[in-house]
């Protein structure tokens, strides 16, 4: 009977080592796929579901975006700038400045894979409006150095080195961040941060709530597998290797803790970064905010279905909130 106990035992410490193991593997896999700079940019969303007409409205107008775009970039002095990250990592970005004299300046943070031109688009109309705009790219992303992707957390103390180098450019800078996806997250976590009074207001843009919330539905969506237990491996994985773990990295707590206007913008139609989302993190917050959700909208295309709602609700709030 001893003998048999003893094997049962054996048997189950055995199991426990393997089932240990395979989560182990599991875990360093989903740090490497989801956090581990790619040469090339993966296809981690799900198909979109905007109807065929919005989709015919949002391409027409992105067309017309584009060349906004172009007739603004050739028409402003540009110039490459670069800073050094805490952690040593060099980061690229580019300033574009305003044709007049002018103190306003636009931080603009592009999305999860992206680079700074990403928010050339976005950039131009602010431009219009007389402002100096940086572009940065982000760690691990277009040509800022870096292994391992922030998700808005690493990225929340870059942006703030770049704030304060627009500091040394121009020490009356009038600043507001505007962020995209994975950039909107960031602006949202750099708000829980202690800001320089030069930081007037931030716009996101299909931010999501927490980098766990985001890796939890991206995990059930690719592989199907439940958060127990290999998210809980991969987030202690990336605590050691990128040093972040997923549960910190959470843009609804920083946000709680903002002093500065935060106005919220999403899709209606946005099941990358569920809608719901957005209505989570504007209830955290307890600064100035707004909230705008444009109707038929898929992720990151608020700006190109409506782009008259989405910038008179932009400068808008601005004038409101933040007296730019």
């Amino acid at each position: 009977m001893k003998k048999k106990r003893k094997l049962w035992w054996m048997f189950l410490l055995v199991l426990v080592l393997v089932l240990a193991g395979v989560s182990l593997f599991a875990g360093n896999y989903l740090v490497n796929f989801a956090i581990v700079r790619q040469d090339t940019a993966q296809d981690v969303s799900p198909e979109s579901v905007v109807s065929e007409e919005d989709q015919d409205t949002i391409r027409e107008n992105g067309e017309r975006i584009e060349e906004k775009k172009a007739a603004w970039i050739s028409s402003v002095q540009q110039e490459s700038v670069q800073i050094t990250s805490e952690d040593g990592l060099v980061l690229k970005g580019d300033i574009f400045y305003a044709p007049r004299d002018s103190h306003k300046w636009l931080l603009a943070v592009h999305g999860y894979t992206g680079r700074r031109t990403d928010m050339q688009n976005i950039a131009c109309f602010y431009g219009e409006k007389g402002y100096h705009v940086l572009t940065p790219d982000m760690r691990s992303h277009g040509e800022s150095e870096g292994t391992y992707i922030g998700m808005g957390w690493l990225d929340r103390l870059d942006v703030l080195l770049w704030i304060r180098y627009i500091l040394s450019v121009d020490p009356e800078a009038e600043i507001i961040l505007h962020g995209v996806s994975m950039g909107g997250a960031t602006v949202m976590m750099v708000s829980g941060e202690e800001l320089p009074e030069q930081v007037k207001g931030i716009v996101e843009d299909c931010g999501y709530t927490s980098v766990w919330d985001i890796f939890s539905d991206e995990l059930s969506y690719l592989f199907h597998l439940p958060d127990f237990p290999f998210l809980y491996t991969a987030n202690l994985v990336a605590g050691y290797r990128a040093g972040y773990s997923f549960k910190e990295a959470s843009a609804v707590d920083q946000v709680a803790k903002s002093e500065v206007p935060i106005l919220f913008i999403h899709g209606s139609e946005d099941n990358f970064v569920h809608t719901e989302m957005v209505y989570e993190l504007y209830e955290a917050c307890t600064a100035p905010k707004d909230i705008l959700v444009v109707e038929g909208a898929g992720h990151g295309e608020a700006y190109r279905m409506d782009p008259e709602l989405y910038f008179d609700t932009v400068f808008g709030f601005l004038k409101k909130e933040c007296g730019m």
